[in-house]
């Protein structure tokens, strides 16, 4: 997105929170400043004079450090390497590499991290990753800091370790731009924030002078009336779209039984890291389950039939999985949207069947779900994080799948882009379908789910009622390892 004459004035010892939607120009502003673009017109003043960033190492040099949304680690490198890579400290002309991992420990001791720093970036978690990025971009000695979506992939702990560093950055008298769509985080880390849409600048204001209606308003143009579609009763009498029975996710780890009835979303939440993925990634066939029977029921209600949970069994049966990381898991960036979208479809299609392209119900999708590009033709890559997010959703919903399994649906999207994908799913399940998803942000699946299932340790410890239950009682049992109020045993949440 391009920029049309934005000028922002920005104060050291501050935190200066800068968000709109998904294409309005907060990546294109942060690159300027980052020496990733150069601008056409206008002047970067720092400290009073003109700077002329023409690299990211100009912009280094003058004491610049980006933290950027999409992971840059080379999979490779170790977390000290990655971390002082292109800076490495020398000794007689050689790494130091005793000085170098000291001083990564350094990094990641300040974030309340004990990520390994002789670990392989390929084998750490996205979350993992995340911090390492962020600790990359402390651990230079800068004085103006740009965390771009630094918490898309963090646990709510993570989130409070990284608002003491922006504090205490602060405090230092560092200048720190905070991009971001979350804005509980906005007005709780944020002194200022600027509001871009369309590659204009629509307003800056102090944080304390906004209600969230009002920036959401700033950010969308509008007045979003209903952020989480409403719920529609379920009938105890609906059929369930899967049955899990025993199942064992990883090994060593307790098994765990649920169900999901058609016309129902169900959240699976709890601390990161305790269970919910492996879960989830076991129904999709990604991840070998240990142990356990699902058994998955058509949508006309002829029976239930026993699942075999390989990737290709679980498509050809209607389910459909989407991935926290759309960009290495899901997406082909180079191809277009209208051929990531027909993927999908291939699975009606036997090896020996030629597939036909729908163009029509492409560009039907594309309507429904309000994706912004110049045609079905634009390369996914060159589209917005929400944009990317909706024709990975839209993939399945081409496919004619009837159960749905997501990680963070709305991982880098926009408050705009995150009401029309929760539009969808609620779409998608009033249609007759069962969406299964687990979310780090824990309003969202309250928000907008059915059923919320609690795991810790692998076991679930809870099944409560989405729309009468409440933070501190999920967080309740994602702490301990009680039993629900209603009878549910911790280990078991039969529907």
């Amino acid at each position: 997105m391009a920029l049309s004459e934005v000028s922002v004035d920005c104060a050291a010892g501050s935190v200066h929170a800068v968000t709109g939607e998904n294409g309005a120009g907060k990546s294109t502003l942060m690159n300027l400043l980052a020496g990733v673009h150069r601008p056409d017109e206008g002047r970067i003043l720092l400290r009073g004079e003109a700077a002329w960033l023409d690299s990211p190492h100009d912009a280094q040099r003058s004491g610049i450090s980006t933290i950027f949304q999409e992971l840059t680690l080379l999979p490779n490198l170790t977390v000290a390497e990655n971390l002082f890579l292109g800076r490495e400290p020398t000794r007689h002309g050689m790494v130091d590499r005793r000085v170098m991992r000291a001083r990564a420990e350094v990094a990641l001791k300040r974030l309340g991290s004990r990520i390994g720093v002789d670990e392989y970036c390929r084998e750490l978690s996205v979350a993992d990753q995340q911090l390492v990025e962020i600790a990359k971009g402390i651990s230079a000695d800068a004085d103006i800091f740009i965390f771009d979506e630094p918490t898309a992939a963090l646990n709510a702990p993570e989130v409070e370790k990284l608002g003491e560093l922006i504090a205490s950055l602060k405090s230092e008298g560092k200048l720190i731009f905070y991009v971001s769509h979350r804005l509980d985080e906005i007005f709780k880390f944020c002194d200022q924030v600027s509001v871009l849409k369309d590659g204009q600048h629509v307003a800056t204001q102090a944080a304390r002078d906004l209600t969230h209606d009002e920036l959401i308003s700033l950010m969308v143009g509008r007045v979003l009336t209903q952020f989480y579609p409403a719920r529609k009763p379920l009938q105890r009498s609906s059929n369930s779209a899967l049955d899990v029975s025993g199942l064992v996710a990883a090994e060593g780890g307790p098994s765990v039984s649920f169900a999901v009835r058609r016309g129902e979303i169900l959240g699976l939440a709890g601390l990161e890291g305790q269970g919910q993925r492996d879960i989830i990634r076991a129904l999709a066939g990604l991840q070998p389950a240990v142990q356990g029977q699902v058994a998955k029921s058509s949508a006309a209600g002829d029976g239930s039939h026993p699942l075999d949970l390989t990737v290709v069994a679980t498509a050809l049966a209607g389910i459909g999985f989407v991935p926290e990381d759309r960009k290495s898991e899901g997406l082909y960036l180079s191809l277009s949207i209208s051929e990531n979208i027909v993927l999908g479809m291939l699975r009606r299609f036997s090896v020996w069947q030629r597939a036909k392209v729908r163009t029509d119900l492409v560009a039907s999708l594309m309507e429904r779900m309000r994706v912004r590009a110049t045609s079905p033709k634009q390369l996914v890559g060159m589209l917005s994080g929400g944009n990317q997010q909706k024709v990975m959703i839209g993939r399945w919903l081409a496919s004619g799948v009837d159960v749905l399994l997501l990680e963070e649906p709305t991982r880098g999207v926009d408050i705009g882009a995150k009401a029309e994908i929760y539009a969808l799913l609620r779409d998608f399940a009033d249609g007759g379908g069962a969406v299964v998803l687990t979310s780090s942000e824990l309003q969202e699946v309250l928000g907008l789910c059915d059923r919320v299932v609690v795991v810790r340790g692998g076991a679930i410890t809870a099944e409560l009622d989405g729309a009468m239950t409440s933070e501190e009682e999920v967080m309740r049992f994602a702490l301990t390892e009680q039993s629900s109020a209603d009878g549910s045993q911790a280990g078991s949440a039969n529907a």
